[in-house]
């Protein structure tokens, strides 16, 4: 039995390159960025996201533009800067390097 913990670590250390994914089809409301998320079955909570949110605009990877809502208060709109774009082609990168390395040595022949 996997232990909660495990599946939670495994998940964060892909959740930065997934968010920085989606923000890379357009900007996005957090709130559309955590339903993306749940639809790939990535289980997020909003206590997550905006701590994320704000150390990847503090990186420069991300930027943010207010819109006013006919809802309630105006919402900030997140996109990817063009340090962003840079950061998460190496990303890409990595992760499909990982993806070969774990296929190589867990599936079974």
């Amino acid at each position: 039995m996997i232990s909660d913990n495990t599946q939670a670590q495994m998940r964060k250390g892909i959740l930065e390159y997934c968010i920085l994914s989606i923000l890379s089809q357009g900007e996005a409301y957090p709130s559309e960025v955590l339903a993306r998320l749940e639809q790939a079955q990535l289980k997020v909570v909003e206590g997550t996201i905006y701590p994320l949110l704000t150390r990847l605009k503090n990186m420069q990877l991300l930027d943010y533009r207010w819109e006013e809502s006919t809802s309630g208060p105006p919402r900030k709109y997140y996109f990817l800067t063009e340090q962003g774009k840079i950061f998460l082609s190496e990303l890409e990168r990595t992760w499909v390097e990982l993806y070969k390395a774990v296929n190589a040595l867990t599936l079974k022949s």
